[in-house]
């Protein structure tokens, strides 16, 4: 079981924020200098007033206060993105229910397909790991779970690999339309990408952590 660290992630925001403030710092010092260098070098017969004075400082104050809250925001949604995913640790070893590949070893998948509404047949179209159709099953329009024993029609069974399934759904001849089943697939892996947690799946698909509508011990 792992769960991949945001160290990383982490070091990277902090080392981003510390060039942050050291340029805010550097262009802070040389904005003063500027101003000193004007007040020193401004006609006196026609002197700058304090109110563009005050604009000016007023204006570079803002955006480095602007930074500042930027940083602390990226700083706020790492720390969330690493408490997140850490939620999902008790996930790994179980079977998540989603629309994403399952990997196939000789042991039967399950498919939880969804039949378009009014359709009097189906059928579940399944795919390797290419996109090729290498089967297609008929059943009865139905939520009910199937066992897809990834055995060909006549009696081989397929190469261990990644297999998806999608559902065709008709009304006598005509197609309703075609839908993406869900599979129980086990989780082996938990990991951070770009803030979202992503779920690794035995085989290498991956999903999204919102993706998975529910969750069972491995059977």
């Amino acid at each position: 079981m792992e769960v991949t660290s945001t160290t990383t992630a982490q070091a990277v925001t902090q080392t981003q924020a510390t060039k942050d403030k050291e340029v805010i710092t550097s262009d802070y010092n040389t904005f003063l200098k500027m101003l000193t260098a004007q007040v020193k070098n401004q006609d006196p017969l026609d002197p700058m007033s304090s109110d563009d004075f005050s604009s000016q400082l007023a204006t570079f104050s803002g955006v480095e206060q602007q930074v500042k809250t930027n940083e602390l925001l990226t700083a706020l949604t790492t720390q969330m993105g690493a408490a997140g995913m850490s939620q999902y640790a008790s996930w790994i070893g179980l079977e998540a229910r989603a629309e994403a590949p399952a990997y196939f070893d000789g042991i039967p998948i399950s498919v939880s397909p969804k039949p378009a509404a009014g359709a009097d047949n189906a059928e579940l179209v399944v795919r390797d790991q290419d996109g090729h159709v290498v089967q297609r099953l008929p059943f009865t329009p139905s939520t009910d779970e199937i066992q897809w024993a990834g055995v060909s029609d006549t009696g081989t069974p397929f190469d261990d690999g990644l297999y998806s399934f999608e559902v065709e759904s008709f009304s006598g001849d005509t197609l309703l339309g075609a839908s993406k089943a869900e599979v129980y697939a086990e989780i082996v892996e938990a990991k951070n990408h770009d803030g979202a947690t992503v779920l690794v799946l035995l085989g290498g698909g991956e999903i999204n952590a919102t993706a998975v509508s529910s969750l069972r011990s491995r059977q």
